[in-house]
């Protein structure tokens, strides 16, 4: 399903850590993907307050909590660079949606990294 917010349909998700050699891209790409179908599934199941927002936005922390071994893997890790790039997509996300008063902390709650 093609993403119609013309906010996130255009935004260069990660674009920190793409530019980063210290970040396999191959991960990177994954973890855009996750951010990509988070979209999606907002735009398909059109939260109606915070509380369903944050259901969505868990289930995709959870899916990055799962790529920290793969980044492990290839060298690297979700450190603190990392975690501050993720957190910002995901509050880009929501406020792209119109839920610009979501705390960022909540959005990523269940982060393990």
């Amino acid at each position: 399903m093609p993403i119609t917010n013309r906010q996130v349909a255009g935004h260069a998700f990660l674009r920190q850590l793409y530019a980063d050699a210290y970040f396999p891209d191959h991960v990177v790409d994954k973890g855009k993907a996750v951010l990509l179908r988070l979209c999606e599934r907002i735009e398909a199941e059109r939260p109606a307050d915070l509380a369903a927002l944050y259901g969505l936005t868990h289930a995709a922390t959870d899916e990055f909590n799962l790529l920290e071994a793969e980044f492990e893997a290839a060298g690297s890790e979700i450190e603190t660079v990392a975690r501050e790039v993720i957190a910002e997509d995901f509050w880009r996300v929501a406020s792209a949606y119109g839920f610009a008063d979501a705390d960022v902390e909540e959005l990523i709650a269940t982060r393990e990294w």
